[in-house]
């Protein structure tokens, strides 16, 4: 696991402290966590400070495969940086910047073994244009 970072990004048209909110908070993240319409997010929980814990459960809807998102903070400053590691050792690092386009969101993360970068890129890219398309809509 000795490659380089993958780093994907979006442009958020709403206000920095939406974008943090609909980022951190439970009752959000499962509206938002998962890479395509026929998953689901139905479980979150999220201590957001260094040394907190956040696990996010995604299942497929029709409940054929499923698995538990888990990590802790190593790094959390509000409104502009968060870092954790994966209960797998993998790191990742979002931040948020506003611009005069919106918050760009910028996200890089360790690749896993398994899969290809360009899956996972196109997979974690995925989550987070649903993460843009719910946090613009839900103005």
């Amino acid at each position: 696991m000795n490659q380089n970072p993958i780093i994907i990004q979006v442009i958020v048209n709403a206000p920095l402290k939406k974008v943090w909110e609909y980022w951190t908070q439970p009752e959000h993240i499962t509206q938002w966590a998962f890479a395509s319409d026929d998953w689901t997010a139905p479980k979150a929980e999220n201590d957001v400070q260094v040394g907190g814990y956040f696990n996010t459960r995604m299942e497929s809807k029709d409940g054929s495969q499923g698995f538990d998102f888990t990590g802790m903070y190593t790094t959390v400053e509000r409104h502009s940086l968060i870092e954790y590691q994966m209960d797998d050792g993998r790191n990742v690092k979002v931040s948020f910047e506003e611009t005069p386009e919106g918050v760009k969101v910028t996200q890089s993360f360790d690749p896993e073994d398994e899969n290809s970068r360009e899956l996972q890129q196109s997979g974690w890219q995925a989550i987070l244009d649903n993460f843009k398309k719910y946090a613009e809509k839900s103005s």
